[in-house]
């Protein structure tokens, strides 16, 4: 039986807008109500005594109800539900205290629901129920309000009244005859029914107010809604108001650039910026930025669309724009993590390098297992021409990333790193941005070759610059300078190469995994030359392989002969020059195909440049063959010693370092504490200078592993025994006569065996060092590993029986 909320007022009922404050002028005491009225639950709606309201009535019970009313009296009890959501309420679900009310109007609608026009008599509270069907009846008690008129009651009803005036003010939808009415309303109980009905607050709140008859108490209760009210109108007033200033400012901008467009276009200005920033707009959107980078470009559209296009401004917004769009935040290559097709393409383009290749492979294997963005940083360590530059764009190629290089040789300026702030002309990005940009992915290969050759000075330091690039950890976020914006670098592969490690900072060396690069044995080179020098070659001097043909024992010859190198550089540019020699005679008109022997060999590149020197430089007591580290591989070196009369002194030539020089100070120490054992006399040095020379005096030569050189050559000088031919060694020496450790075999043994030298002397705790060795090159020389000098020296020097016997055969040659 639950009634429909009040409805607007509809044609045929009479009332206009503000029609429930109409009647609470009129005099209704003296309407007779009857003690048993027919009970009308209402939903979500109290009805005030005096107070006029349409109601809509569509369940058959109400219909009924009203149907009877109107046959009798008119008269009918009004109670609100407790329960607004209860289709069928029960006694118990009706609020007890209610209005007594009489129907004034009735009007029926094609549905069969009639609207209903009731005013409100008096407060009633129910008391008993009557009669449940077809609709409630009840006996009723009236209600009277209780009051005792006073000046404190009037000050209080002339509040409410003001406050009402003011709430009355601030809603557009209350006429404002509704004060006038209110402002002439003596009795103040009549004042809150009036005010309460024309309130939008709670059924609780309404329900509260219609049941309280202390006139005081009342006034004080909508008093305090009201103040709630009022405040709640102010706070949504003033948002209105935020929101209608910004709406007009907005409004207001529009209206202005449209005319600043009509002004552009008749001034024939316009059109061609506006494309312009439309255009960087869309490709804004394109480029798929972060977005710390969103912002930032978008920042720089609303500037760049502002600044006139004859601003020097305009040219430096643009251009940042420009590299922002440009740069590749979200466009990436796929990995081919395929490990077989990463082999062959690896044994396609290099031969052996076994270390490096499985460890490309590992990487390949962990990024199938686990999808990490993260890149290893691998720093190729070798002399110059092992292939460290062409191995980065082999793994390029097998990993299906772009490859992008920057030669780090020679940067000294820090912004060429990070780049150049925006705020000078002509500012640009570091070269990693520029890179990436030119790459047009974001996870390429990138190559920083010769890392070592980094330089500092006032403008900054590089190799400082690079800690961040090359930290996998603290790389997502790089930070160029001119873009000012981070840039993820966490997908980009870094391959660093250097030709040695010491002139990187520790900071930047801790940074990147390091892979050593030796050099090629005499069978590696020739089997690289076969494969891929000689192809490489004919290509690039029109030669086709009819034309021209390479027996191994030429390819040797020139290895031997014309080249002494770690790397490859020197023997391509010698195939090279066979090349052309040949292009030239077959532009000459000789057709028949060229077989380049030995002879040729001669013929083409002139007399050999190298050739074994040691038996002949050993030929000499006082002369050792030491093994040397450079930046180019190993090398041989001669240490040479001489004796002549003087007064103790010990000169040291040869260009040496300070730590070279100490180790001869201590050799010759060790072989005066060790003269009688090693049958020398022990007063040698009273009358006698030692000199010490290392040949090649214009390179400069330093290190502690020439020890057991320098004293194997004094001790050849002093005892006159000759140093084995075809021997050389390295070690640092003691003077207790240990032989320490020393770095650099794998250079040194390579280059003993590219000068001929079949016995080497090493240290002992240098043995496991051998391993990086080529099984090749262990298996064709001989290794002696010693603890002490005098394992050296008994290694070293031939036995003096046997130098007896030398020199007595020199002497019978030469009497004869």
């Amino acid at each position: 039986m639950a009634e429909d909320d009040p409805s607007r007022e509809s044609p045929g009922l009479g009332p206009e807008v503000g029609q429930r404050f109409f009647g609470f002028d009129e005099d209704i005491s003296g309407v007779a109500v009857p003690a048993e009225l027919p009970i009308l639950p209402l939903r979500g709606v109290v009805i005030f005594p005096s107070a006029i309201v349409p109601l809509l009535i569509s369940r058959g019970a109400s219909l009924r109800l009203v149907e009877e009313c109107l046959a009798g009296d008119r008269m009918l009890g009004l109670a609100a539900q407790k329960n607004a959501e209860e289709e069928s309420p029960a006694p118990e679900g009706l609020y007890s205290r209610g209005t007594a009310g009489r129907i004034l109007k009735m009007l029926k609608y094609p549905d069969q629901s009639v609207r209903i026009l009731v005013q409100g008599l008096r407060r009633i509270e129910i008391v008993a129920f009557t009669r449940r069907e077809p609709y409630f009846r009840a006996r009723i008690r009236h209600l009277q309000d209780s009051f005792e008129p006073s000046k404190d009651l009037d000050a209080v009803q002339a509040h409410m009244v003001n406050q009402f005036a003011k709430f009355v003010s601030m809603i557009p939808y209350l006429p404002d005859e509704l004060q006038v009415v209110v402002m002439n309303i003596k009795d103040p109980g009549k004042v809150t029914d009036l005010i309460a009905s024309n309130l939008n607050i709670s059924l609780e709140e309404k329900q509260d107010l219609l049941s309280t008859l202390d006139v005081r108490a009342r006034l004080e209760k909508l008093s305090t809604i009201l103040n709630r009210e009022i405040e709640l109108l102010e706070l949504g007033h003033k948002i209105q108001s935020q929101v209608q200033s910004e709406l007009n400012k907005n409004q207001k901008e529009f209206y202005l650039r449209q005319q600043l467009k009509a002004i552009q276009k008749e001034l024939g200005e316009g059109d061609g910026k506006s494309a312009e920033v439309e255009e960087l707009r869309r490709r804004v959107e394109e480029a798929k930025m972060p977005p710390e980078a969103l912002k930032a470009a978008e920042h720089e559209l609303e500037r760049l669309r502002m600044i006139p296009p004859e601003s020097a401004e305009h040219t430096v917004v643009r251009t940042y724009l420009e590299w922002l769009v440009s740069l590749p935040w979200s466009v990436s290559t796929e990995d081919n993590l395929d490990l077989h097709h990463a082999r062959q393409v690896l044994d396609e383009d290099h031969f052996d390098l076994e270390k490096i290749k499985d460890r490309i492979l590992e990487y390949l294997a962990v990024r199938q297992l686990r999808k990490d963005p993260k890149s290893p940083i691998l720093c190729f360590v070798g002399p110059p021409g092992v292939g460290k530059t062409s191995l980065g764009k082999s793994i390029a190629r097998a990993m299906g990333r772009k490859f992008v290089r920057l030669s780090l040789g020679g940067i000294r300026d820090e912004a060429e790193i990070r780049g150049h702030r925006r705020t000078y002309i002509g500012a640009l990005p570091g070269r990693i941005i520029q890179n990436i940009k030119n790459a047009g992915s974001n996870n390429p290969l990138f190559m920083l070759d010769e890392i070592d050759k980094l330089g500092m000075d006032f403008r900054g330091d590089p190799a400082s610059a690079l800690l961040e690039v090359l930290d996998p950890e603290q790389n997502n976020s790089f930070q160029d300078h001119y873009l000012d914006v981070p840039f993820d670098l966490q997908r980009v592969m870094f391959v660093t190469t250097a030709n040695v490690l010491d002139p990187i900072p520790p900071a930047l060396r801790d940074r990147m995994e390091v892979i050593e690069l030796a050099g090629y044995t005499e069978e590696e080179k020739l089997e690289i030359a076969r494969r891929h020098l000689i192809p490489k070659q004919l290509r690039e001097n029109g030669l086709r392989e009819e034309n021209l043909r390479f027996e191994d024992d030429a390819l040797v010859h020139i290895i031997r002969a014309h080249t002494r190198e770690a790397g490859l550089r020197n023997l391509e540019r010698e195939i090279g020059r066979v090349c052309r020699k040949v292009a030239r005679g077959i532009t000459e008109g000789r057709t028949e195909p060229v077989v380049c022997t030995v002879e040729k060999v001669r013929e083409y590149l002139g007399p050999d440049k190298f050739f074994s020197e040691v038996a002949e430089r050993t030929e000499e007591p006082g002369v050792a063959v030491g093994l040397a580290w450079t930046p180019n591989g190993g090398d041989i070196l001669f240490v040479e010693s001489t004796r002549m009369a003087g007064k103790k002194n010990l000169t040291l030539t040869g260009h040496l370092g300070e730590v070279m020089k100490e180790s001869a100070q201590a050799a010759l120490s060790y072989v005066r504490s060790r003269a009688s054992r090693l049958g020398i006399a022990p007063d040698f040095f009273e009358n006698t200078d030692v000199h010490i020379h290392v040949p090649h005096g214009a390179i400069p030569k330093d290190g502690p592993s020439a020890g057991v050189t320098i004293v194997t050559s004094l001790a050849s000088l002093l005892t006159g025994r000759h140093v084995r031919p075809n021997v050389a060694m390295t070690g640092e020496i003691t003077l207790r006569g240990k032989v320490e450790p020393v770095g650099g075999i794998k250079e040194k043994v390579l280059a003993a065996k590219r000068a001929g030298i079949e016995t080497v002397i090493l240290p002992r705790r240098n043995e496991k060092d051998l391993e990086d060795v080529p099984e090749p090159v262990r298996r064709a020389m001989r290794f002696v590993f010693v603890d002490t000098v005098e394992e050296v020296l008994e290694h070293a020097l031939e036995p003096a029986q046997a130098e007896r016997e030398r020199r007595d055969r020199e002497q019978r040659a030469a009497t004869a």
